[in-house]
């Protein structure tokens, strides 16, 4: 619910009054004495669906910009009038639930800061990222998720494109790129400090490191977070509902995936930095991507009929463009979650292999212990470069021939590249 707060212009009371009597809605009338131009100011409640077009048919009827309308939350509404008020317009779907499209310019720059903060507290965030992957803490990663301030620019430039607020669109997607720029470039700085001070043990290895490797070799399901987040937070925006967590949601798609490209720079391996940095473009371009369709679904319009054709084509060729970039992405990581999937697949096969092996009378006293696939490091799309099989058996006996049998069937399974490692391990019972 919405309380409204209009000063009505000198001349427009009656066509003002009027119109709100036709849409039986409550009001209350003061005098104005300020000597403004004014001739009163109209208070009056209304459902959230309802503040749009009762806004919007007010403004037809002489409300300029000129004059000023505040509206703010309002806890309870008591009034016959104003329950099929409701009725009217809240019909229980989404679209019905909506902010108007006034509320929805406020709240969307409203959740972008100012320059100076947006900057200190992507960095900080990407700082605090960079630490909870080289500790390899989900906690600390998700801690600097929190106080990243990307929802804001994230949203509000699918909000300006929807709306016709080419001012808004271009701030959202300048704060954007800056943001990537600044995470990225804060975090390899960081990254490198820490290297070379030796903060980190030496010769750390960031492809052992979970939080890391994770993000050095993305796949598809990473495109689902980012379009989850941007429908979720137009969703969470668009119905005046908090968007702190999606906030979250969204910074989770974007901060750690710079962080780890950060890290990649600066322990020297560019390579390893192209798959973190592809995903944090195609999480940014994904949630802007869902925001404007999202927006569209929702049935916000500019505000003048007479721009509804031009936004539409414009917001049509950047959805177009967003959808092919977004495509090419998608390919580039089907690439690498298809290799992901191959090195699944051989390393079941040398587990169903070496198991078949140890199936044979001859080998009844050995089991099978561990099986580990090396990859390469040919960031992002990278390939088993060595298996690693682990064999337990009791102490003082060999076994005669099982390596050979086991080295030739999975090599079967594998190219000419993969290097095959048996150990055996003496197994003690007591």
């Amino acid at each position: 619910m919405r309380l409204v707060q209009l000063t009505v212009p000198t001349g427009k009371r009656r066509t003002i009054l009027e119109a709100l009597e036709d849409h039986g809605v409550d009001y209350v009338v003061t005098d104005e004495e300020s000597d403004r131009k004014y001739a009163a100011v109209v208070y009056f409640p209304l459902p959230d669906p309802a503040v749009e077009p009762v806004l919007d048919e007010l403004q037809d009827a002489g409300v300029g910009e000129d004059a000023y309308t505040v509206v703010v939350d309002a806890e309870t509404v008591v009034s016959r009038r104003f329950e099929a008020l409701r009725e009217e317009y809240e019909e229980g779907d989404v679209e019905s639930d909506r902010i108007s499209r006034q509320e929805l310019e406020t709240e969307a720059e409203s959740l972008t800061p100012t320059f100076a903060v947006f900057a200190t507290m992507t960095i900080i965030s990407s700082l605090v990222a960079t630490s909870g992957l080289l500790l390899d803490s989900p906690a600390v990663v998700v801690g600097s998720m929190v106080i990243a301030p990307l929802i804001g620019p994230a949203l509000g430039a699918s909000v300006g494109s929807v709306i016709d607020e080419e001012e808004l669109f271009v701030e959202s997607v300048t704060y954007q790129i800056v943001g990537i720029v600044f995470a990225i470039g804060a975090a390899a700085v960081f990254a490198w400090v820490v290297k070379v001070t030796n903060i980190v043990p030496p010769g750390l290895d960031i492809s052992e490191v979970g939080e890391i490797s994770e993000r050095l070799a993305p796949d598809l399901l990473s495109l689902v977070v980012a379009l989850g987040a941007g429908v979720a937070g137009i969703v969470s925006i668009a119905t005046g509902i908090s968007v702190a967590l999606v906030g979250v949601m969204i910074a989770a798609a974007l901060i750690p995936p710079a962080a780890a490209a950060g890290v990649a720079i600066a322990w020297g391996q560019p390579a390893a930095a192209i798959g973190s940095t592809a995903l944090v473009l195609v999480n940014v371009l994904s949630v802007n991507l869902a925001g404007l369709l999202t927006l569209w679904y929702l049935g916000y319009r500019p505000e003048s009929l007479f721009e509804l054709g031009q936004t539409e084509k414009r917001v049509r060729k950047r959805v177009v463009g967003l959808v092919v970039i977004v495509l090419v992405f998608a390919v580039f990581l089907g690439a690498i979650t298809y290799s992901s999937y191959q090195a699944g697949n051989f390393e079941e096969d040398v587990n169903e292999e070496v198991t078949a092996a140890l199936e044979a009378e001859a080998y009844a006293q050995y089991q099978l212990l561990d099986i580990q696939v090396m990859m390469d490091e040919n960031y992002p799309i990278q390939s088993p470069r060595k298996a690693v099989i682990t064999v337990g058996g009791p102490p003082g006996e060999t076994a005669p021939g099982l390596g050979t049998e086991i080295r030739e069937r999975v090599e079967q399974h594998a190219t000419d590249d993969v290097e095959i490692e048996i150990r055996y391990v003496t197994i003690l019972e007591e």
